[in-house]
């Protein structure tokens, strides 16, 4: 009876060893961007600039984020775009705000990505820009990267 008990403990450990090996996997990726009228796509004249700061937890898929930005006058909307490299244009990935409230600073939020829209964001692929009553499509824009 005590080596039918080794020999389930045993497979029991073995069985767990791939959960174990996810969870130690898991990380939580810090991202960060820098957003300036230059950087848009073709670039503004502006004295505007942003910054956003976030955090992507690789177990949940959660994307947390802060995005602080100045001199913009009448900010609508601001996005995470992708997928794109610096210097080419992309579609929404995830909006930034609350959908139907005026845009704010600094806005707090986060989404659950797709494991698409997470390997975008980890090669470097999205940018974040904010759009204003003067620059429809984009009036400052950073290059997301960890």
């Amino acid at each position: 009876m005590p080596r039918l008990l080794a020999i389930t403990a045993a497979t029991a450990a073995l069985f767990a060893l791939p959960f174990t090996a996810t969870a130690v996997q898991a990380e939580t990726v810090p991202v960060k961007a820098q957003l300036a009228g230059n950087s848009e796509v073709p670039p503004v004249q502006t004295q505007a600039k942003g910054n956003l700061t976030g955090n992507y937890d690789t177990a949940s898929k959660k994307l947390t984020y802060k995005l602080d930005y100045s001199g913009i006058k009448d900010a609508t909307a601001a996005h995470f775009h992708g997928p794109a490299e610096p210097g080419a244009n992309a579609g929404v990935a995830v909006p930034i705000g609350a959908k139907g409230e005026p845009l704010k600073s600094p806005d707090e939020g986060s989404a659950t990505l797709t494991d698409a829209q997470a390997a975008d964001l980890l090669a470097g692929k999205w940018y974040v820009n904010v759009h204003s009553k003067d620059h429809p499509n984009g009036e400052i824009r950073g290059q997301v990267t960890k």
